[in-house]
């Protein structure tokens, strides 16, 4: 590490192991359950599009984020667009 406490470019960071479900917070744990299978399929080439829906804890903002191959950036543009309207519509 460096003085700051910031890692190097030649260091390694582990991820942090898996959270438990039993865990105080159980839906912060879902949620970084659910992130964690995303990132091990990545690493193993098992994914080749990823799309994200994110909801602030207040509810008022909503995001979508993706990686992807060109051909699916139309699919996932038109899942996010009806989840992000299935979410806002439950939330009233």
């Amino acid at each position: 590490m460096s003085k700051q406490g910031q890692p190097t470019s030649a260091e390694v960071i582990s991820f942090p192991p898996r959270v438990a479900l039993t865990t105080p917070d159980a839906d912060i744990a879902s949620m970084i359950e659910v992130l964690q299978d995303q990132l091990a399929m990545a690493r193993e080439g098992k994914l080749r599009s990823v799309a994200v829906v994110s909801v602030s804890a207040d509810g008022e903002a909503i995001g979508t984020q993706w990686s992807c191959k060109g051909a699916d950036v139309t699919g996932l543009i038109g899942k996010l667009t009806v989840l992000t309207h299935d979410l806002m519509a439950a939330r009233k």
